[in-house]
C-alpha cells in the first residue's frame, strides 16, 4: 500500500507528465493547450488536498493557481518566440507545461501541509 508522501509524488508527477503531453502536442496552436491543461492542474490540487484531508472546490483549486500567473506569461512567451517551429517549440512547450505544473504541484501540497499542520496544533 502506498503511502501518502508516495501518492502526492504520483499524483503530482502524472499531472505534469499530462500537461507536458499536451503541451508538446499542442505547440503549434498558441494558446490551445491552456483549455487543456488549468483543468489537468485544478484536477491535480483537488486531489492533493482530498490526499491532505483538507476537501477543496474545483473554484477554489483554480484560485490557487493564480498565484503562478507571472510563471504563465513566461509560458506563453516561450511559445509565441519558439512554440511555432517544429520539434523544437514542442519540446520547450512540454518542458514548460511540466514544470510549472510540477511547481504548481508542489506549492499545492505545501499550502496543504502547512494548513493539516495548523489544524492538528492544540
Amino acid at each position: 500500500m502506498a503511502t501518502k508522501a508516495e501518492k502526492i509524488h504520483a499524483l503530482i508527477h502524472a499531472a505534469a507528465a499530462s500537461c507536458a503531453a499536451v503541451g508538446g502536442g499542442l505547440a503549434q496552436a498558441p494558446g490551445a493547450d491552456t483549455a487543456v491543461i488549468t483543468p489537468i492542474q485544478v484536477a491535480m490540487i483537488v486531489a492533493l488536498g482530498a490526499e491532505h484531508g483538507t476537501p477543496i472546490s474545483k473554484t477554489a483549486a483554480a484560485e490557487l493557481i493564480l498565484p503562478f500567473s507571472a510563471a504563465a506569461v513566461g509560458r506563453g512567451l516561450s511559445q509565441c518566440l519558439l512554440g511555432w517551429v517544429p520539434g523544437l517549440g514542442n519540446v520547450v512547450n512540454a518542458i514548460t507545461a511540466a514544470a510549472l505544473t510540477e511547481a504548481i504541484g508542489w506549492a499545492a501540497d505545501a499550502y496543504f501541509a502547512e494548513g493539516t499542520a495548523a489544524l492538528d496544533r492544540p
